[in-house]
């Protein structure tokens, strides 16, 4: 079988199995998201090294609620040196210094992403934005991540740190096929990722509508009427949300 064809299928079991095994999470999340942002709270996304695509996955952008505050550093980022992001991912006491640009309080909720789920950062934001009174919902990959020590002062890892926790149902190292001389190839914790995000997006505003409130989501802005749409709430939320 062809490689591309492995990788679907192994891709398309995981995101069954992910779905199909996490109802309850799924659903516990949408909730509590949906509390949160239809009581005028923020949900705040938080991810290191490629998890942070997935802080952006669902931050402005068309069909996304508005009230969505990504918590960036460009050191943890992939753009201005891949391998030192690595490095500062592991840097104790980094969260704490992030904190200070973004008021988590009682009542938002936070999403941090971490496959590994052992590094210091993830791990400190996790503890940190709870003892804040924030809820945490950590994504990670649990087969990785219980098989892993925790690489961290608090000697946890971030699934030990979280009120709920979300499994990207990936393997040991996240790259699934096995290619020329057993190398691994084809990672699959953005693509699991993001659909587990979008699909508790897509039900928060469903929750909305069940409780009779209506909920702010961006259009997109190539259409017809988006920009206009748009534009009121960047006015409304630009001083809030720092990367708008």
């Amino acid at each position: 079988m062809p490689a591309q064809d492995r990788y679907y299928f192994l891709l398309q079991d995981m995101l069954h199995w992910a779905f199909a095994e996490q109802e309850a999470a799924i659903e516990k999340a949408a909730q509590r998201i949906a509390d949160t942002v239809l009581s005028g709270g923020m949900l705040y996304t938080f991810g290191t090294g490629h998890g942070h695509l997935l802080a952006l996955e669902i931050f402005y952008r068309a069909g996304g609620l508005v009230r969505v505050c990504p918590m960036l550093d460009e050191r943890l980022m992939l753009h201005l040196s891949a391998s030192e992001s690595s490095e500062w991912e592991r840097k104790e006491g980094l969260a704490a210094e992030l904190l200070q640009k973004y008021p988590v309080k009682a009542g938002d909720t936070v999403l941090i992403t971490s496959n590994s789920g052992r590094n210091a950062v993830p791990v400190e934001m996790a503890v940190a934005c709870r003892e804040r009174g924030a809820f945490v919902i950590a994504l990670t990959n649990m087969n990785h991540s219980s098989a892993a020590a925790p690489r961290n002062a608090l000697n946890l890892r971030l699934f030990e740190a979280a009120d709920l926790v979300l499994d990207n149902m990936g393997v040991l190292g996240d790259a699934c096929v096995t290619g020329t001389g057993g190398r691994m190839v084809g990672p699959t914790s953005t693509a699991v990722g993001a659909a587990l995000l979008q699909a508790i997006v897509c039900r928060v505003e469903e929750i909305a509508r069940e409780r009779g409130q209506d909920i702010e989501y961006f259009a997109s802005s190539n259409i017809d009427g988006g920009d206009e749409i748009n534009a009121a709430f960047l006015k409304k939320y630009k001083g809030h949300i720092p990367a708008l």
